[in-house]
């Protein structure tokens, strides 16, 4: 027979915190070890997607070679592994948020296919014209354009909190925005594109005393600070996968229970449903009516893994390593002439900048001949760079992996490369 999934379960979590350390944690990720044009690799794209450590590679592995069956609903030995494998993933993702119900965690393609799914399933049924719906100019495109959708078929309004050039929110502003009109506020959690880490309890609070709901976008927090549901009391969390160690494909939406009964389906099909008739139709419960179809089986079982690693670690370890890295090369590039930092000045995982003789594509195309990995360009943030009056930043974001001696070789690659701009 196979395990039960209390055994799957057990597999996933570790039995007490792992010691932080930055050598160890590198072995467990193969590809650090490759060379870019004859060059270690030095990876600091992390913010738009993370490496894979071997424990999220073998858990692919083990499932392709040896469990995989569609879930739910097979009667035969590998459609119950691989049922028991997919919902050991369901709750270890509720440990990793403190959800107070498995019901609430809802395995979607993606953080902007759960936002998507929030802007369908509970606004538009309820939208009116005139209704508003608070943003930020921190926003990623993912939590700005589905919100546009309502704007633009129900005549909803969006209100936009102003940053000023650290990234910091104009709460003032903010406050005065909420009003009987407002039907929800979506924010992030941290800035993609600066690192800016928003004030998501005093959105919170605030939003609650009005009885507005709140969407945080978790895409960045999720990996780099604390996300504990109970703690935030946010009404819509966000995370993306592949941001956190696992598999591309794959996200979370949380949602408090009570909302998630009232939402209506996003997708209809397969497993949604309670029953099918030819002048009806009937469906499942949460978190199964907004599953439709066959979920990506193999992609949530590795997720389940990657949080389950990122979980061996206290997340203060992970935190303070990570601001480490961000500060130290905030100190080295402030020592470079024509080099200017945008966003916060002090501790982030997160370093944007600029470089004045240069177009942040051409930097990141010479990073890379280094071997030293980066993002450049709007970061989908388009609203953030017109805010901020540049076309694009430059952008080194780091891991649990990363290295101050990754950092050194970045910062002295961009003054080789800003010596060749003259």
């Amino acid at each position: 027979m196979n395990a039960p999934l209390t055994n799957k379960l057990a597999a996933l979590t570790p039995a007490s915190p792992r010691n932080f350390n930055v050598e160890d944690i590198r072995k467990d990720f193969p590809i650090l070890a490759r060379e870019i044009y004859d060059k270690p690799l030095v990876y600091l794209d992390n913010a738009a997607s993370a490496q894979k450590p071997v424990q999220v590679i073998s858990a692919i592995t083990k499932v392709m070679e040896t469990e995989y069956a569609n879930v739910h609903r097979g009667l035969h030995y590998l459609s119950n592994a691989a049922t028991d494998a997919f919902e050991a993933a369901r709750q270890q993702v509720q440990k990793f948020l403190n959800a107070k119900h498995l019901e609430e965690i809802v395995f979607t393609a993606g953080a902007t296919d759960g936002i998507n799914l929030v802007a369908q399933s509970y606004l538009e049924p309820i939208i009116q014209p005139g209704d508003e719906i608070i943003l930020s100019v921190l926003e990623h495109h993912s939590n700005i354009v589905p919100w546009h959708f309502l704007r633009e078929r129900y005549g909803a309004v969006l209100k936009w909190v102003p940053a000023d050039e650290f990234g910091n929110l104009d709460m003032d502003v903010f406050h005065s925005f909420l009003n009987e009109r407002t039907k929800l506020v979506a924010i992030t959690q941290m800035s993609n594109a600066l690192g800016t880490i928003t004030p998501v309890a005093e959105i919170i609070t605030a939003a609650h005393k009005n009885d507005i709901p709140v969407l945080v976008d978790g895409c960045q927090g999720s990996v780099h600070l604390s996300c504990d549901m109970q703690e935030m009391d946010c009404d819509f969390y966000v995370m993306s996968g592949h941001k956190l160690y696992g598999p591309s494909g794959v996200g979370v939406l949380y949602a408090k229970h009570k909302l998630l009964e009232t939402m209506r389906p996003y997708r209809g099909g397969g497993e949604m449903i309670r029953e099918v008739h030819q002048d009806h139709v009937t469906y499942a419960d949460a978190p199964h009516k907004f599953e439709a179809g066959t979920p990506p089986i193999i992609e949530v079982i590795a997720l389940g893994a990657a949080v389950a690693y990122m979980m061996q670690f206290t997340r203060s370890d992970m935190a303070d390593h990570e601001a480490a890295l961000g500060k130290y090369g905030r100190e080295l590039l402030a020592q470079i002439p024509k080099v200017k930092i945008l966003g916060p000045q002090d501790a982030s995982a997160i370093l944007a900048f600029t470089v004045d003789s240069a177009h942040p594509h051409d930097v990141a195309t010479f990073l890379d001949r280094s071997g030293v990995a980066v993002r450049a360009g709007h970061h989908c943030a388009q609203p953030l760079m017109r805010h901020l009056g540049v076309p694009a930043t430059a952008r080194a974001s780091f891991a649990i992996y990363n290295t101050r001696e990754e950092v050194d070789i970045f910062a002295a690659a961009l003054e080789k490369t800003i010596g060749f701009f003259g």
